[in-house]
């Protein structure tokens, strides 16, 4: 961004000597001829303006004649005179006895063509003092201001250059933008970012229709005549995308409900303007016409609003939308502004409004990586709550499962050794019944803490179920899982957690088995438990490995 804004600084401030214009002008009258306005011109008759300042020409019923009178000493050098911003419609020019000259913004001939800007290249025998006269030709559309300069044919394609520069990394960044999101959208089945591919590309194919940047130089002949429509269109739509876009990029529904129909009524109003306005039916055109500038308006006022409402009440992405989409919205009310003819002398509007198109772009490309960074982050936490049990926070027995087989499958085709711990709590059921179950369920909180505190970080230590635990170790024989084990039932009845009156304690039961080649889990958890049996049916408060004696297929004792 800052190469942009550097490009940008660089084209304003190009150190370009520009010839001296006076100029004058007055609205086409039938009759008129080129000698006719000449003369007129050299009475004082026309209107006088100041061709370096934007000055917006009529271009109803007739058009506008325009007389621009270089100022200073003769020259014998290649000239070139440049109109900017580059005109809707075609503009004549009459200049010496020569032919007289017509050039328009999808003209596509060999002719000299200023990027984002008409340019007439004068040729070097002509008088360099001689009154150029221009006809602004007349067209169905609103004139824009303009500005005029007269330079030299070196300086003319030094500045032309720069300005090229400037947009074409404008146009990357919206267009790299725009494709990386719709990328994303495709990957994450996400259509917020759709939303926001569909409004950056419309706000480029705007700008590009409006500088001319789609004729000159991508050389899209196929637009050439259609260009009104076509930026119409993509104005109109823009503003839908943008609607559909805050929607849900500013989650709309949850921080400000009032205003999520409004704002989808007018994602769904733009495109039937522009169905109205490709209709060909006169009545229909005319409604459009008449209907679009309004509900721009009110459109752009009621996303920032809503943008401003949903901020305020916590919307993170709400902020990104309003710094991207607030400096573009000033600009483009001061460019319409300068339209009725204020601001003459801010001729740098229209370049801003691309450069700012591009820092938007960014902006909004920041403010959607942020948002799927949220999004995975909650995503993370409510995968994290969905495995973690809810009253001891260790594995639940689903998640303990699923991790215990991949565990197991990691190992699987290794001599890697691993070890299951089931335990038991001895005497849980008394101590719910004398305590309660929340003196219950306090000692499950604290025999989980102990149980984490005691295995390393990598074991997986679980909630089977009830007072029941599972720990699956790995890398250890059974001769330090066993110390393991005992070392857990020391730790329990430490804690010192009365059962009843009687002095009893609660205490820990467990049960070892060691992964044999072609164990599943359900068979290591089958002889873990197996062993734990055997300890409870033998004193209880202690570990045991599992071994095929007869004593450890007893029947399950009352825990």
């Amino acid at each position: 961004m800052p190469l942009i804004w550097l490009l940008w600084f660089s084209l304003v401030q190009a150190a370009v000597i520009n010839v001296p214009l006076r100029g004058a002008w007055h609205e086409v009258t039938r009759g008129d001829t080129p000698a006719s306005v000449l003369a007129a011109f050299r009475q004082g008759t026309l209107k006088v303006f100041s061709p370096s300042i934007m000055q917006r020409f009529s271009r109803e019923d007739l058009g506008s004649w325009v007389v621009l009178e270089p100022q200073g000493a003769s020259t014998k050098e290649e000239r070139v005179l440049s109109i900017y911003p580059a005109p809707m419609g075609s503009i004549t020019l009459y200049a010496g006895h020569g032919p007289a000259r017509t050039l328009a913004l999808d003209d596509f001939d060999n002719s000299l063509h200023g990027h984002g800007r008409l340019a007439f290249r004068l040729p070097p025998g002509q008088d360099s003092t001689q009154p150029l006269l221009l006809k602004f030709e007349p067209t169905g559309n609103m004139a824009a201001p303009e500005r005029f300069e007269l330079q030299s044919l070196d300086d003319f394609v030094q500045e032309d250059s720069n300005w090229l520069t400037f947009a074409t990394a404008c146009f990357a960044v919206m267009v790299a933008m725009a494709l990386m999101a719709l990328c994303f959208a495709i990957m994450l089945h996400d259509v917020t970012f759709a939303w926001y591919t569909g409004y950056m590309l419309c706000y480029v194919v705007v700008q590009g229709v409006e500088t001319g940047f789609l004729f000159h130089p991508l050389q899209l002949r196929w637009l050439a005549g259609s260009e009104v429509l076509v930026g119409a269109s993509a104005v109109a739509l823009s503003v839908s995308f943008a609607s559909l876009f805050i929607v849900r990029f500013c989650d709309v529904q949850r921080f400000v409900p009032p205003l999520r129909v409004p704002v989808i009524a007018l994602g769904f109003a733009m495109p039937l303007i522009v169905l109205l306005r490709c209709s060909g039916v006169h009545e229909l055109v005319v409604m459009a016409q008449t209907l679009v500038n309004p509900v721009l308006i009110l459109g752009a006022l009621l996303l920032l609003f809503t943008a401003l409402v949903a901020g305020a009440r916590g919307s993170r992405p709400a902020w990104f939308f309003l710094v991207g989409w607030t400096p573009l919205l000033i600009l483009t009310a001061m460019t319409s502004a300068q339209t009725t003819g204020a601001l003459p002398s801010l001729d740098w509007l229209n370049d801003a409004s691309i450069a700012m198109g591009a820092f938007e772009a960014i902006v909004l490309s920041l403010g959607l990586a942020d948002r799927a960074l949220t999004m995975r982050r909650d995503r993370d936490n409510v995968r994290v709550l969905a495995d973690r049990d809810a009253l001891t926070n260790i594995f639940n027995r689903r998640a303990w499962t699923e991790a215990a087989n991949r565990m197991l499958e990691g190992a699987s085709g290794s001599e890697r050794s691993i070890a299951l711990l089931f335990l038991d709590l001895d005497h849980f059921k008394a101590l719910n019944d004398f305590h309660g179950h929340a003196a219950g369920d306090r000692a499950l909180v604290a025999v989980a803490d102990v149980l984490s505190s005691e295995l390393r970080p990598t074991d997986l230590l679980g909630r089977y179920g009830g007072e029941e635990f599972v720990a699956m170790l790995h890398d250890v024989n059974q001769e330090q899982a066993l110390h393991v084990a005992t070392r857990l039932c020391r730790r329990v009845h430490r804690l010192e957690i009365p059962v009843n009156l009687q002095d009893l304690r609660l205490s820990v039961s467990i049960g070892l088995s060691m992964r044999s080649m072609g164990d599943t889990l359900e068979s290591l958890i089958e002889r873990a438990d197996q062993a734990m049996y055997y300890v409870k049916l033998n004193g209880r408060n202690q570990a045991q490995a599992y071994e095929r004696r007869a004593e450890m297929r007893s029947t399950s004792p009352h825990r």
